[in-house]
């Protein structure tokens, strides 16, 4: 208890005015369960897969965890140690999420869209064959038959060029029929919110969703002034330069720097007011953002473990094998996580680059079963009688570390411990 009340009191300086800390018990949680997330982010590390961590658990409106691991980058002058309140990661495709479709669930709540509106109705130029059925409610799901994205960057000289390249994309199927994730189409909800509201996708993010909530570290484009704290990304990309805060997206970057799939940058510990903030259903610490109604619409499951914008709980891309389908989360592509469990009253945050100069082979698998573990764990660790999990794994996917540095194919995934049964809970 002592590690965690230690533990308390640093993050406690660390947030400020945002979520309190508590330790582990008093929220009905296991402290020894949650001290296995150490072992898990170390091993990540010791493989090479990132040079560092932020990691952040939160329960019934408090923060149980709070750790930061390693550093920014492997060495150099980048290589400064990681802070959850004040390293800042690009959050890739959390972008998605924490962005575009919030900006959209704050229109929706006051009339300035509805969800069955036409595409075209916001962005004119959007057009060609079968164009015309394409509804803000079908880009939410990704069902709005556009492509998962084109190599904008090569071609487009201007971001306008750019947004013109995407607007003309040819549909790949029929609007509706299938889900088939998509950056085009984020990209264009992007520019349904600047069309609906009148202001930049980032302007009205930053004036309606992140200051409000005291998110003073999310923001696209960050000043150089902050580059200090930024974790590189990438050393040889495309654009000829290393990568420190700038988006390492080539298609974001094409754009301009703001696209509505990717070029936000946040900390763990704004990520966790935000996390709070919808488990909340769209209040935080007196402010509200969207209704209770909005936030239930927008995480319900759609289809194809999708709700509207969001991912569900279905064993992958950081899930874990105990969020079900009431969970509702986000990966991005740079090595970052987002989960959020209303059922245990959960979330979970999980900030790596580990796109950056990675020392293990596959880096993706590292990743990949970290973000999973952790979510593991953070569920093991809950005590409720309805919700607890008996058994603990002797191992966890990142002790056996299956082809983190070898060549050969993966073995099939780690059937998950047998799961108490519980009542039926509230959507």
């Amino acid at each position: 208890m002592l590690r965690f009340l230690t533990l308390a009191a640093l993050a406690a300086s660390l947030h400020g005015g945002g979520l309190v800390v508590r330790p582990p018990v008093e929220v009905g949680m296991s402290p020894d369960r949650l001290a296995l997330v150490d072992r898990v982010v170390q091993k990540g590390i010791s493989a090479g897969g990132f040079p560092g961590a932020a990691v952040i658990v939160g329960r019934r409106g408090a923060i149980v965890y709070d750790r930061a691991f390693g550093r920014l980058a492997w060495n150099g002058t980048a290589a400064t140690p990681v802070s959850t309140g004040k390293s800042i990661y690009d959050l890739a495709s959390l972008t998605k999420v924490v962005g575009t479709t919030t900006a959209l669930m704050v229109l929706y709540d006051e009339g300035r869209i509805r969800l069955d509106d036409k595409v075209q109705r916001y962005v004119p130029d959007f057009v060609g064959l079968n164009k015309d059925k394409v509804t803000i409610r079908m880009l939410l799901a990704h069902r709005g038959g556009l492509a998962p994205g084109r190599v904008l960057w090569k071609k487009a000289k201007s971001p306008a060029q750019a947004r013109e390249m995407v607007v003309t994309t040819k549909l790949s199927t029929t609007p509706g029929r299938l889900m088939m994730y998509s950056d085009l189409g984020a990209d264009l909800m992007g520019w349904v919110v600047e069309a609906a509201s009148g202001m930049p996708l980032d302007k009205f993010l930053d004036t309606r969703v992140f200051r409000p909530l005291g998110m003073t570290n999310t923001m696209f484009r960050p000043a150089d002034s902050l580059k200090f704290r930024i974790a590189p990304t990438e050393m040889y990309p495309p654009r000829g330069h290393p990568l420190r805060g700038e988006v390492h997206d080539e298609n974001a970057y094409a754009l301009g720097g703001v696209a509505g799939h990717a070029g936000l940058f946040s900390t763990a510990s704004d990520l966790a007011i935000f996390a709070q903030m919808m488990l909340n259903r769209g209040e935080y610490n007196g402010v509200r953002i969207v209704a209770d109604s909005t936030v239930r619409l927008f995480t319900s499951v759609v289809a194809s473990a999708r709700a509207l914008g969001w991912e569900v709980g279905n064993g992958e891309h950081g899930a874990g094998d105990y969020f079900d389908e009431h969970a509702f989360g986000h990966t991005g592509f740079t090595g970052t996580s987002l989960w959020i469990d209303p059922d245990r009253d959960l979330f979970v945050v999980i900030l790596t680059n580990r796109v950056y100069e990675a020392r293990a082979r596959r880096p993706s698998l590292v990743i990949a079963d970290v973000r999973q573990d952790i979510a593991d764990i953070a569920a093991m660790s809950v005590l409720d009688s309805d919700l607890a999990i008996p058994v603990i794994p002797a191992s966890f996917r990142a002790d056996l570390a299956e082809d983190w540095n070898s060549r050969a194919r993966r073995a099939p995934a780690r059937k998950p411990a047998p799961r108490a049964p519980s009542p039926t809970r509230h959507p």
